[in-house]
């Protein structure tokens, strides 16, 4: 939501706040997107005005609405520290805010004090053909280094000040990224055991502000067991493990072209001919299904938004309910924005996936 506040309040200093002008505008970008997309259910991070939120989603149809964290407020109206929330069309029927194994944070070398940078929301929501189903929701530590230092000290000079900088910088990102890694891992095994015990469909959505694929965070993605049973871990694993959606969406197209491609082998005079369309149409698919990044810094991309599924929307598995039939990255405010509509928007794409039930 990019420090959702609304005026008279401030976030982070006295002087950040918006007019009333900034704040319609603001709010009317997320009625525009939700007007067009119509997402069923929503993961919000950056969120300081709850109240404002809940009013402004209630009136676009989300009569369900959740957190559960406030934000912390100094001097009466500065705000720091927003807090994650969900918005849903279908029932909310139960709230909580996941709390980690204190032990084995310990066990991992973490203080005993640790605590998630922002609280995990976890919603129960009911949904169609499916029921209760799990939605966490997560905005994980960002990369901004954890030790901070006065960048204009005076009193050292310009290359001691410079070295000072850089040991805070190179020492704080790291623990930043220990923060990152551990909060992700910390979730990751209270998931793994709600699941045991309710037996729940699960969805993680949110910034994770790490690309999957580094190792910080890869292990949400395990799917395979060192040392254990081949056949258990075959048998039992995949209910506990977690899919990238983007991977599910594009398994599902590339399924897709191939049946068709099967079906359109009619006689055996086209079986040159079919060959020749099926490995165009893959490569043009495979070209085509290239992941839009969701943030921008500088000249660099990448992305660092994601929603995450269990097994019962992988079709790969024979008791899936649905399958990914879309998978959208809004992103026209970040690479072609127009200042009137976008300069008070947010600095992240927007991910949307759709579901339907497998044929």
């Amino acid at each position: 939501m990019f420090n959702y506040l609304a005026p008279p309040n401030a976030y982070y200093d006295f002087e950040k706040i918006y007019t009333a002008q900034q704040w319609a505008r603001k709010q009317r970008w997320i009625i525009d997107y939700l007007t067009h997309h119509q997402p069923d259910i929503i993961g919000f991070q950056e969120v300081f005005s709850i109240d404002s939120l809940k009013e402004l989603v209630g009136g676009q149809g989300y009569n369900y609405f959740a957190v559960v964290d406030t934000p912390e407020v100094i001097d009466d109206f500065i705000y720091k520290r927003p807090v994650v929330a969900i918005a849903s069309k279908y029932p909310i029927i139960e709230v909580a805010a996941v709390e980690h194994d204190s032990d084995l944070a310990i066990e991992l070398g973490l203080s005993s004090d640790f605590t998630f940078s922002r609280k995990v929301l976890r919603a129960t929501l009911t949904l169609p053909h499916i029921g209760n189903t799990d939605c966490y929701v997560v905005h994980f530590k960002s990369k901004r280094p954890s030790i901070e230092v006065d960048e204009h000290n005076k009193e050292l000079t310009a290359e001691k000040n410079i070295i000072e900088i850089l040991k805070a910088n190179v020492a704080g990102g790291w623990g930043s990224t220990i923060q990152r890694g551990s909060e992700a891992t910390l979730l990751m095994i209270q998931m793994i055991a709600r699941r045991e015990a309710t037996k729940q469909p699960m969805v993680l959505m949110g910034d994770f502000n790490n690309e999957l694929s580094d190792g910080v965070l890869s292990h949400l993605l395990t799917s395979t067991l060192r040392f254990a049973p081949a056949f258990d871990a075959k048998t039992y694993l995949v209910k506990y493990c977690l899919n990238d959606s983007w991977d599910l969406y594009k398994k599902a197209e590339l399924n897709r072209i191939n049946a068709v491609n099967l079906n359109s082998t009619d006689t055996p005079d086209n079986d040159h001919s079919d060959c020749i369309v099926k490995s165009t149409e893959n490569v043009n698919v495979e070209a085509q299904l290239i992941r839009k990044p969701t943030h921008y810094y500088g000249a660099s991309s990448s992305v660092l938004d994601y929603i995450l599924l269990s097994c019962e929307f992988d079709t790969g598995y024979d008791d899936s309910f649905f399958e990914l039939s879309g998978y959208h990255t809004y992103d026209r405010h970040l690479i072609n924005p127009e200042y009137e509509r976008d300069d008070l928007t947010t600095d992240h794409g927007v991910v949307l996936v759709t579901l339907k039930l497998r044929s």
